[in-house]
């Protein structure tokens, strides 16, 4: 059986009844269906998801947090620029190998 959506205007007269026809997925469910811009949303959402697991991946919320450790825990402490945070990440790295993938 069909949606049916009643709503007023602006003025309280009923407007058109907009009808969403169910459409019966692959799995026999039935859904509404998707417009453009839900599907859109959808992409988006996925991108963004995709974008912050490759920066956690490469390290990208590390500046940040290791700052808010100074602050925390060395209040006193200079906080080193972001430049200078990653070169000393990487000279530490090349001081003292550890498995990792390069």
């Amino acid at each position: 059986m069909p949606d049916v959506n009643v709503t007023r205007g602006a003025d309280g007269r009923f407007i058109e009844p907009t009808v969403r026809t169910p459409v019966v997925g692959p799995l026999g469910g039935t859904s509404s269906v998707a417009g453009p811009r839900a599907v859109l949303g959808r992409v988006w959402a996925a991108a963004r998801g995709v974008a912050r697991w490759y920066s956690a991946i490469n390290g990208g919320q590390d500046y940040q947090r290791y700052v808010d450790h100074l602050r925390r825990n060395h209040p006193g402490a200079p906080v080193p620029s972001v430049g200078d945070y990653w070169r000393e990440r990487y000279a530490e790295a090349e001081r003292n190998p550890t498995n990792r993938c390069c």
